[in-house]
């Protein structure tokens, strides 16, 4: 007799109503108002550092805009043939994000370097002040984004752009201050290519994470065969196959399995005990388990990736060793031979 289980312990699908909009709104409103101001200026001093900055915010604001757009619609109900519902959507977004990211630092690679061969004419003293207070604006949207759930792979993406942009208004400053100072132009366009590259460590850690989760494999930090090898480590528990674990979206791992319990187990009870184990040690709330009797399972005959099995299990299957082939077996011992005497009769008595 089989088990089929579903755990499920009260988990919250996807991006949650946690991931606070008033926070998310706010540190909007404060990137979208300091991002125009800082294209106009950047225009006016003729520093590409300031446009490039202003560029980052943009992708800022857009993850933010797609996390608000995506804890709406991930907030519907699984209908039709979107079993899982619309969770996924936050990590389209995040993809769509990274790649904008990567191809916006291309181009500020090749301006800065560029400008470096033939710097423009910057204004040092109003590139300096204006980073200055790029510096305040994104510390204080730095703390708007700490206060929402950032469990979302939109919104920890967004609150790791703010915190690089912070350090590309540092860069940005410094750039300026030498600027002003010395009259040496391409300080700018060096600052430009430290906030390419930050673009470029910020965008290829979103298409990663976003990847991952599109081909479906195992969460950061989650080794399959550690987990399989736990598994089979439960009592009754003598094989684990078709084990499969993925995220259905950011911070929600999910995983199927197929366990073999000893004849006789309650399949009921191990399935718990499994379930409450994956929930404690891996933070896997979303478990499909299929538990089944050793020899009542009827649609295995090729399991689907590696199998684990109990220690007891394991030794059991170790082959015993036979000699190769075509070695010669050794000769029987010769049967004792009988002496003459043997039978004869005791103190001279006859046959």
């Amino acid at each position: 007799m089989g088990a089929d289980g579903h755990s499920h312990a009260g988990h919250d699908h996807g991006v949650s109503a946690d991931a606070d909009k008033r926070w998310l709104s706010l540190a909007l409103a404060l990137i979208v108002a300091f991002m125009a101001i800082e294209v106009t200026i950047g225009i006016m001093a003729s520093s590409l550092a300031l446009i490039t900055d202003a560029a980052h915010m943009l992708t800022d604001a857009a993850a933010i805009v797609l996390a608000l757009f995506a804890i709406k619609i991930a907030a519907k109900p699984a209908q039709g043939g979107y079993t899982y519902g619309l969770k996924r959507a936050e990590i389209l977004s995040a993809q769509a994000n990274g790649i904008t990211l990567l191809l916006l630092a291309v181009y500020f690679v090749y301006e800065g370097i560029t400008r470096i061969i033939d710097p423009p004419n910057v204004d040092g003293k109003l590139v300096f002040f204006t980073a200055l207070a790029g510096c305040a604006v994104n510390i204080a949207a730095t703390m708007c984004i700490r206060r929402a759930n950032r469990e979302s792979l939109n919104v920890e993406g967004a609150y790791q752009h703010i915190l690089n942009d912070l350090y590309a208004f540092i860069a940005t400053a410094i750039a300026g201050a030498i600027i002003w100072a010395t009259g040496w132009g391409q300080a700018d366009a060096i600052a430009a290519l430290v906030v390419a590259a930050l673009m470029f460590k910020a965008g290829w850690g979103l298409v990663k994470a976003s990847g991952r989760i599109f081909l479906e494999a195992a969460p950061e930090g989650v080794d399959p065969s550690a987990v399989g090898a736990d598994i089979a480590s439960v009592p009754s528990v003598e094989e684990v196959h078709d084990l499969h674990i993925w995220e259905i979206t950011s911070g929600q791992a999910a995983m199927s399995a197929h366990i073999l319990v000893t004849p006789g187990a309650d399949c009921h009870a191990v399935r718990a005990t499994v379930a409450k184990r994956l929930h404690d040690d891996y933070d896997i709330e979303h478990a499909t388990l299929q538990v089944d009797h050793v020899g009542d399972e009827d649609h295995c005959d090729e399991p689907h990736g590696e199998s684990y099995r109990s220690a007891d299990q394991a030794a059991s299957d170790v082959p015993t060793v036979s000699a190769p082939a075509g070695t010669p077996t050794p000769a029987a011992a010769p049967a004792p031979v009988a002496k003459a005497d043997d039978h004869a009769p005791k103190n001279g008595g006859t046959t």
